[in-house]
């Protein structure tokens, strides 16, 4: 029975009525504009499934008292996730934008059907019993693979089920933040989807479409609310080149520390009670001290954003020890500013779901106020307004840890409104990638698939060899000869082998070396000697060995320092998986750049 056969009736008629009637680009439009209204839905339900869960534990709490039952709620959050995960899931559904980036690298772009509701769950119990992470990535997942298996389901090919991932995640974003460009801007940063004509539109439609449904579905509210009090003046461009520099070097202490965190984590990856225990004891006890970073954090983000006075600032301190102390307001968003990324590794770390993208908006707000009164108290410079420099601090530090200057320009300005900063906002986020980039080359999201040489970039020669499979080019036709072999026997074998060289194997398949057919002719047509000849006397090493999980970047590498036609290919028991032909894998580059050139 075909893979066809498998689905139903109706599906396979109205399969064949589409490619019959209706364009493949027409119907990547549809399959946009379905994708995009899929992954509003999944935004609204994650966020109301949120808001839902936090209300019922917090709604009660006084915020002129510390809360006990902050110690509690995390812990069960992650302990209930972590069964959701291994019981129902039983997947790994951790760090969502890599595993985007993962797919699209490695896997063709196909991301498995749980992925499609798994995160919505899983982060939603994580987020609203405390998790100090963000919903974005798991919204951003499940777009993604809404969009991959769309394109599985109507049997697209490989690059239009790219196209469609991006559309996914384009429409994840713009449903979330209402912002259709920042969307667009996200794919083409942080995913590396190449904004050719032959994707631009499609993911256009799913952004629009996303932001649309998103509207209807929650009115004009927004995520941030923010009003601007002054008119930004060129007086301030040492103060935001300054504020660039900070928020990239605060990226560069997110970056380094949540992946210290993370080998930490690691290290008890088969003991997860014990990374239970750890994650919930350390989220838990820096909730209770600082309520601030109790779930996605937007709230204090807002306050940072709206306030006009201290004591809408001082709302920060409501429910911590801290409560009835203004004067320690500065001291408290500076702990917050530095235990957020120690929160967020607890989060994930223990067995919770959640993304960095929120937690890199609440640091960077909390930067730059924490910034913009330093300035403002040691007087030096020009007056710098503290709300406006909150909303440049985002954009700096999402910029920073994202690698993507464009999303964090066009991102903040569009959920906030801040047109009028768009000046400082190019300042800020252009300083702070400048900044980061000499320290880290790659974003936290690809820095773990660059080490292994499988992040697709905007280099088409790069990207070409990212997306090729080792496994698709292996020719596993091959003549194997046992050691001892007589030259006699090889004879029937050279004349049924296709390429030049004949492997020689033990019985479990280990190779041993390789008889070169070219080298061995002034023999092969001497049959007095076919009997004094064996394999073993005939092979040599082969010019270099690859393994299975060898990127094609090094086996392109390989076999231009070798110059070799062949190279074996072996698993990582040494057992023999086959042949890569030079003429081959060159073939199939030169097609595959072809078709990337042809939008």
């Amino acid at each position: 029975m075909t893979d066809k056969d498998l689905r139903p009736a109706w599906l396979v008629r109205l399969h064949e009525w589409r490619v019959q009637n209706v364009s493949d680009k027409m119907f990547l439009l549809i399959l946009a504009f379905l994708v995009g209204l899929l992954s509003a839905v999944a935004a609204y339900v994650l966020h109301g499934l949120i808001n839902v869960i936090v209300d019922l534990l917090t709604g009660r709490f006084h915020a002129n008292s510390y809360n006990w039952l902050y110690l509690v709620y995390p812990v069960i959050g992650i302990y209930l996730t972590s069964l959701f995960v291994r019981y129902v899931v039983k997947d790994n559904i951790s760090h969502g934008i890599t595993r985007i980036l993962y797919a699209i690298s490695s896997n063709r772009s196909r991301l498995k059907a749980h992925n499609t509701w798994s995160s919505v769950i899983a982060s939603a119990i994580t987020i609203g019993f405390g998790g100090s992470v963000g919903a974005e990535a798991p919204i951003v997942l499940t777009g993604s693979a809404i969009g991959s298996n769309l394109g599985k389901l109507f049997r697209m090919d490989n690059k239009t089920l790219m196209t469609l991932v991006g559309c996914g995640a384009a429409g994840a974003i713009a449903g979330i933040f209402k912002a259709p460009i920042a969307g667009l801007v996200f794919t083409l940063e942080v995913l590396m989807i190449d904004l050719t004509m032959a994707s631009l539109l499609p993911i256009l439609v799913s952004c629009v479409t996303a932001t649309c449904f998103t509207y209807i579905f929650s009115g004009n509210a927004v995520l941030f609310s923010f009003h601007l009090d002054s008119d930004w003046t060129v007086e301030r461009v040492p103060a935001c080149i300054l504020l660039g520099i900070t928020c990239g070097l605060v990226s560069l202490y997110f970056i380094r520390t949540m992946n210290a965190c993370e080998d930490m984590f690691a290290r008890f990856k088969d003991k997860p009670y014990v990374k239970l225990a750890l994650g919930g004891l350390i989220l838990s006890t820096l909730i209770f001290l600082f309520p601030s970073l109790y779930g996605e954090g937007y709230h204090s983000i807002n306050l940072l954003l709206n306030g006009r006075t201290e004591a809408d600032w001082n709302q920060l301190l409501d429910g911590s020890l801290f409560y009835g102390h203004s004067e320690y307001l500065l001291l408290y968003i500076g702990l917050v500013l530095l235990t957020k990324v120690f929160a967020t590794s607890a989060t994930n770390g223990g067995g919770g779901c959640g993304g960095t993208f929120a937690p890199s908006l609440f640091i960077g707000c909390f930067t730059g106020f924490f910034f913009s009164r330093l300035w403002n108290i040691h007087e030096i410079g020009v007056y710098v307004p503290e709300k406006n420099f909150s909303l440049l601090g985002m954009a700096g530090v999402m910029s920073g840890v994202m690698h993507a200057p464009l999303t964090g320009i066009f991102l903040i300005a569009e959920i906030t409104s801040g047109y009028n900063l768009f000046m400082p906002l190019m300042i800020v986020s252009v300083a702070s990638y400048l900044t980061i980039i000499i320290f880290e080359p790659h974003s936290i999201y690809g820095m773990r698939l660059a080490k292994q040489g499988r992040l697709v970039t905007h280099h088409t020669d790069h990207a070409v060899l990212t997306l090729m499979s080792l496994d698709s080019v292996i020719d596993r036709d091959y003549q194997a000869v046992d050691p001892d072999m007589e030259l006699g026997q090889m004879v029937h074998k050279i004349s049924r082998s296709q390429g030049k060289v004949l492997p020689v194997t033990d019985a479990a398949g280990t190779l041993l070396g390789e008889v070169n057919i070219q080298r061995i002719r002034h023999v092969v047509f001497r049959t007095e000697l076919y009997h004094h000849f064996m394999a073993s006397q005939l092979m040599v090493p082969p010019a270099a060995i690859l393994s299975d999980d060898t990127p094609m970047n090094e086996v392109m590498k390989t076999f231009e320092r070798t110059q070799a036609d062949w190279l074996p290919v072996l698993d990582s028991n040494r057992h023999l998986k086959g042949y890569i032909s030079r003429k081959r894998m060159y073939d199939m580059y030169r097609k595959m750049v072809h078709d990337m050139s042809q939008d």
